[in-house]
């Protein structure tokens, strides 16, 4: 059974780079029929898709980051990281990692905190 645990620091100062990684076990993130994602959730706020990783190594993002967004993998650690630049007390959220199969999120770590401030 696959299992994704997020990993990174849980405070980031505005203007900084938010790092996390989401190390996958129980399966390989270059398997074919998966695809592996980052999702947040800001505090009393829904569920946002950030961006997405696929098992050949090409990636999208969420129009809504205008950029600022990126998302990359070690193949050899079966990783994948988010890093989001000039992050704001707005980008304070749990942080989520998840597999995608076909369309649906089958897969999710169990989240992270991030607080965004000074």
């Amino acid at each position: 059974q696959v299992q994704l645990q997020e990993s990174g620091p849980g405070l980031v100062k505005p203007s900084q780079t938010l790092s996390l990684t989401c190390t996958v076990s129980g399966g390989s993130i270059t398997n074919s029929y998966h695809a592996w994602t980052w999702i947040r959730q800001p505090p009393g706020k829904g569920l946002e898709w950030m961006g997405v990783i696929r098992h050949e190594g090409s990636t999208y993002y969420s129009p809504s980051l205008k950029s600022r967004a990126s998302i990359s993998r070690d193949t050899s650690k079966n990783q994948f990281s988010l890093q989001l630049s000039s992050v704001t007390p707005e980008d304070t959220a749990v942080y989520y990692c998840a597999r995608m199969n076909e369309n649906a999120l089958d897969a999710w770590g169990q989240g992270t905190l991030v607080t965004a401030s000074s």
